[in-house]
């Protein structure tokens, strides 16, 4: 066998081998694709009504608001090969992240994604409170233990679901008005409050303790505010998870409560997280998030302020970037679309 001979096959043979060590050797990185999307004013994948409204008069819009999600490979469950990431490095569309960008430490897998669940509950209501708010209807607030930590004075005496009614006799609307009462108290003073559960009242005195630092008073609870709405508003979308929806959960809802189209028959699609008081924040994935509405028909993209530099480094072409700062800002930035005055905030 010739020099030249031998060497292209020495060649042939480590480039193999080198093959079959990248398509074996797992890496801590994540591929993030363009997910899913769906029409928020259309129906779920059972045939049902994406989002669903009884005991208030709804409005039919032939248009779309459409949110979008994103998709991964990888994970501590289920590691990518090396030339898997090295082919998402090579793609438009796929961004290779550092692992403990979508899973934290000492998080696993299945954590992940109950906290993805419980984001996506949370948004939901946010998106139906801000809804409400824009629209000028008026919803209560209750606050309730969502969690209780071990070892503290609330341990068996108060349960994850339990309203707090009141706390030292004063009347309770929020969780930070809970906040404001307990730091006015001494480490070891008593703290009376009057709790709801299963629709009965009962009263439960607790002794604080001092929270880790050691400087504040705390009994060891987790608490959250939720709403009270005047009607049923139901969102069914399946196996998504995270807070990204928000925004477009809101508009939707609005456009269903209100007897003008909000699209004018056009393909919109967007992203935000919401709070109950129509403020937008930023999200994850915005370039995946852009190519999977420009594929599947959208002309008009909502973007929140905090996304808008990547966004429009990435932004496919035919797709139109409208900056969302508010809900009422973006329901502004559709009618100013449809023909109405105003000026459309672009990123």
């Amino acid at each position: 066998m010739s020099r030249r001979a031998a060497t292209l096959t020495v060649a042939s043979v480590l480039v193999l081998v080198l093959a079959l060590v990248g398509s074996l050797m797992p890496v801590p990185y994540v591929a993030l694709m363009p997910g899913p999307t769906s029409n928020t004013l259309g129906t779920n994948e059972k045939g049902e009504p994406l989002i669903k409204i009884d005991g208030r008069r709804t409005y039919d819009d032939k248009g779309h608001l459409n949110f979008v999600t994103v998709t991964y490979r990888g994970g501590p469950g289920g590691r990518i090969d090396l030339f898997t990431a090295l082919r998402g490095w090579l793609q438009s569309d796929t961004a290779i992240v550092p692992e403990e960008t979508i899973f934290p430490k000492n998080e696993s897998q299945k954590q992940v994604d109950q906290e993805n669940v419980r984001q996506m509950q949370d948004s939901q209501q946010s998106a139906e409170a801000a809804a409400l708010n824009e629209l000028g209807i008026k919803l209560s607030t209750q606050t309730v233990v969502n969690s209780v930590q071990k070892g503290m004075p609330a341990e068996g005496r108060l349960q994850p679901g339990d309203e707090i009614v009141s706390l030292d006799g004063t009347k309770i609307t929020s969780t930070s008005q809970v906040t404001d009462l307990m730091a006015k108290r001494k480490i070891g003073a008593s703290a009376a409050l009057t709790v709801k559960r299963s629709g009965k009242e009962q009263k439960v005195t607790l002794t604080t303790a001092a929270d880790p630092t050691g400087k504040r008073p705390v009994v060891g609870v987790v608490l959250g505010d939720q709403y009270k709405f005047p009607f049923k508003i139901d969102i069914s979308v399946g196996d998504v998870g995270g807070p990204s929806a928000g925004l477009m959960f809101s508009l939707a809802i609005i456009d269903k409560l209100t007897p003008e189209s909000m699209t004018g028959g056009k393909f919109i699609a967007g992203t935000g997280t919401i709070t109950a008081e129509g403020k937008v924040g930023p999200i994850g994935g915005i370039q995946q998030k852009m190519v999977a509405a420009r594929k599947a028909g959208a002309t008009t993209f909502l973007t929140p302020k905090g996304n808008c530099s990547d966004a429009k480094a990435a932004k496919p072409d035919g797709l139109r970037l409208v900056r969302a700062d508010t809900l009422h800002g973006a329901r502004e930035s559709i009618a100013a679309l449809n023909g109405g005055k105003g000026e459309i905030p672009s990123c």
